[in-house]
């Protein structure tokens, strides 16, 4: 039988064209859902939220287990945030008023204050990789959550609807080569992230984060805040890096004073 090669590679191509088709467009929904959420976060000018979280860890054992979390985020752009996190083991009030940031370990009745000066962006980074801290779900704050986010983004994927404590969601899913990640969005001209989940593939076990916000206010509905730190009465100051039990798992403070 005589084969047209030209008819059968162009044959071949269109069939490979339609087969990839769906996985295109989802991966172009996705990605328009998402870039939606952060264009409409990054314009709001305050930013108020509740949230509940769990973070697993894996133990020396292989034992996974979640430290369960709850707490608020407050932010006014350009520079400043308050963020609170309340679980079993730690009690934590976080403040920055785009000169100083402040941190109280409730728990440990102890604070600190150190100057640091620029936008919450730079804030986020300088939690980072100055102190080994993370904001909850930090990169969503961001006033490029969108470029930040998809910029090692491998596969993305519009999953349809999920239900998030009775809101309606689209439920996008995105897969980098360390970690896969989901979020759940609100439909509609406000696009709020209801719940955000992101698992490690570099961790045995592959332990995950996941948060949960619920009653968004932006704007002038978010409440005022003079993002001033007010510990309690008998507080003791310590240096910033004295100060333990910031993050998930506290650590008593050393003996003695600054």
């Amino acid at each position: 039988m005589n084969i047209d090669r030209r008819k059968l590679a162009a044959g071949l191509f269109a069939a490979a064209v339609i087969a990839a088709a769906p996985a295109q467009a989802q991966d172009d929904e996705a990605k328009a859902l998402f870039k939606a959420m952060s264009d409409f976060l990054a314009k709001q000018p305050a930013i108020a939220v509740s949230y509940d979280a769990t973070l697993e860890i894996v133990t020396a054992d292989l034992e996974k287990v979640g430290l369960a979390s709850s707490g608020t985020l407050g932010m006014s752009r350009p520079d400043k945030i308050r963020a609170t996190r309340t679980g079993g083991l730690a009690d934590v009030e976080l403040v920055y008023d785009g000169k100083t940031l402040s941190a109280y370990g409730k728990n440990i009745n102890a604070f600190a204050r150190k100057s640091v000066e620029g936008s919450v962006d730079q804030l986020i980074d300088t939690l980072r990789f100055d102190f080994g801290l993370e904001l909850p779900a930090a990169d969503l704050l961001s006033a490029d959550a969108y470029d930040i986010m998809m910029s090692n983004v491998t596969d993305a994927k519009a999953l349809g609807e999920g239900i998030v404590r009775g809101q309606s969601c689209d439920h996008l899913a995105f897969r980098t080569a360390e970690a896969d990640w989901q979020i759940w969005i609100a439909p509609g001209d406000k696009p709020f992230p209801c719940r955000f989940t992101i698992t490690s593939k570099m961790a045995a076990l592959a332990p995950s984060y996941d948060i949960t916000f619920t009653g968004w206010k932006t704007g002038a509905d978010a409440p005022a805040d003079d993002f001033q730190l007010k510990p309690a009465e008998g507080a003791k100051e310590l240096k910033f890096n004295e100060l333990k039990g910031l993050d998930e798992v506290p650590v008593a403070p050393p003996e003695g004073g600054q």
